[in-house]
């Protein structure tokens, strides 16, 4: 489907919010389904802090997928922000897809966080239960007693295990979703994969190259703030600041002799340059703000 066609009578477009713990698999999943990277990935949980929006768009239908941060019992300010933000979702989506990593639900038995079935019956849409993961489960059958206890918890619209590693029941899970999505024409042009800006991108990267990086609190203290972005003929220039709370941060940050943050420009700006598809300058800075993540306004101005 063109610009200029007409979408079939029978098309349908929606939203769907991927929900679940940290680390559960909602960034992965969604590029998987994108075949492309939209939502940055560490093994660090917490690593998605905004809704990122991506599109998956076919002959028939338009999928916008929501990813979200994952599901934790907020802290401070910060991390208020990114529960309220998954559970918009879960309200605003025309279906919501609940992810459970395998090996941690059939380990310790994790699997449905307080109060999350009551935002699905308040929101009164579909949702499909998505065990991820499920490639590192041996024998599959140690998944039937999982799949039937969340049949039992709730009246999940299908119960799906996948692998997005494996490209496993991917297919069919997309298939799923499209039956329940209203009729509609797209709201998006067929070639756009999502709506964030190149800045968004770009902060996304460098905060992403900090996180695999850095270890223990450290990640969890930054954030990432373009300060200046100027196209120019030969290549753009970006000043980006490196948001951290305490003077030890800043010190751990730019490393000895400035090695560390050297070692994070280069990483981010090989990932940038393959994203816009052009040369980069990247200017990098660390700045204190004391308090950040428990500080509405500072929450605020960064974009939360």
């Amino acid at each position: 489907m063109t610009e200029h066609e007409t979408p079939a009578p029978d098309f349908r477009c929606g939203y769907v919010a991927l929900i679940g713990a940290p680390n559960a698999g909602k960034s992965t999943l969604m590029n998987a389904l994108l075949g492309t990277k939209i939502s940055i990935v560490t093994a660090k949980p917490q690593t998605t802090r905004k809704r990122v929006l991506g599109f998956h768009t076919g002959e028939s239908h338009q999928i916008i997928f929501i990813d979200t941060p994952g599901l934790i019992k907020p802290k401070y300010v910060l991390q208020e922000a990114m529960v309220t933000a998954a559970h918009a979702a879960i309200a605003e989506a025309d279906a919501s897809c609940f992810l459970i990593d395998a090996e941690r639900a059939l380990e310790r038995g994790e699997v449905l966080p307080d109060g999350l079935l009551d935002l699905f019956r308040q929101s009164g849409r579909p949702v499909f239960a998505v065990i991820t993961k499920s490639d590192l489960i041996g024998d599959k059958q140690r998944m039937l007693p999982l799949m039937a206890r969340l049949l039992e918890a709730y009246p999940f619209a299908a119960v799906i295990p996948i692998s997005s590693f494996e490209n496993q029941g991917l297919d069919g899970l997309l298939s799923e979703i499209k039956q329940v999505l209203p009729a509609g024409p797209p709201m998006y042009p067929e070639d756009m994969l999502s709506d964030a800006p190149e800045r968004f991108f770009v902060t996304e990267i460098i905060r992403e190259k900090i996180f695999e990086q850095f270890r223990q609190e450290v990640p969890y203290a930054t954030e990432v703030f373009i300060a200046e972005y100027r196209e120019e003929a030969e290549r753009d220039y970006i000043a980006a600041e490196i948001i951290v709370e305490r003077d030890s941060q800043k010190r751990i940050i730019i490393g000895h002799q400035g090695a560390a943050i050297k070692a994070i420009g280069t990483a981010a700006r090989i990932d940038i340059e393959s994203f816009l598809q052009r040369k980069v300058f990247l200017d990098l800075h660390v700045r204190i703000r004391e308090g950040w993540r428990d500080n509405e306004a500072w929450v605020r101005r960064l974009g939360y």
